[in-house]
């Protein structure tokens, strides 16, 4: 299905775009954090952890209208420097052999990461938020609310 210009509601913004192959990502911004090794990441992000940015490339810009007014947000990156072979991992080297899909390492076919974060502040096209674990410079796939008015009732809180 094409998408036109007919499609397109009041108060909505449409950008043009190339061409997308099949299964193609684009990164929308690129996340700022203290680390820069996988050594020195948190294992999983906290909502105290240090502020961390995220810069969004044009021209989304337009597309975090309303996100001010949310406390916690998604953020989806793609994890740019794991590695993608993996089908069974030992974690720790403990021993405790999983399979890839048993656990949320960045080691996975198609390595997308996904933290929920706490939102301090939005100046302009720069984001700052807390909880991420995820290196500096890694590419951001897409920002969605923790939950929204259309998330089926037993989700919401």
């Amino acid at each position: 299905m094409t998408s036109s210009t007919s499609d397109i509601r009041d108060h909505e913004i449409s950008v043009d775009l190339p061409p997308a192959g099949d299964a193609q990502i684009r990164f929308i911004g690129r996340i700022h954090t203290p680390w820069n090794t996988r050594a020195e990441c948190p294992r999983q992000g906290t909502p105290d952890g240090p502020a961390c940015t995220i810069e969004l490339f044009a021209p989304w810009g337009p597309a975090l209208q309303g996100l001010e007014s949310l406390d916690r947000i998604e953020v989806f990156y793609w994890l740019d420097q794991a590695r993608r072979d993996l089908a069974v991992q030992n974690p720790g080297s403990k021993g405790n052999v999983v399979g890839t899909f048993a656990l949320r390492s960045p080691v996975r076919p198609n390595p997308i990461g996904v933290a929920l974060v706490r939102l301090d502040s939005i100046d302009g096209m720069v984001l700052t938020v807390r909880g991420l674990d995820c290196l500096n410079g890694t590419p951001l796939i897409d920002i969605k609310p923790e939950r929204c008015a259309f998330s089926p009732e037993a989700w919401r809180k």
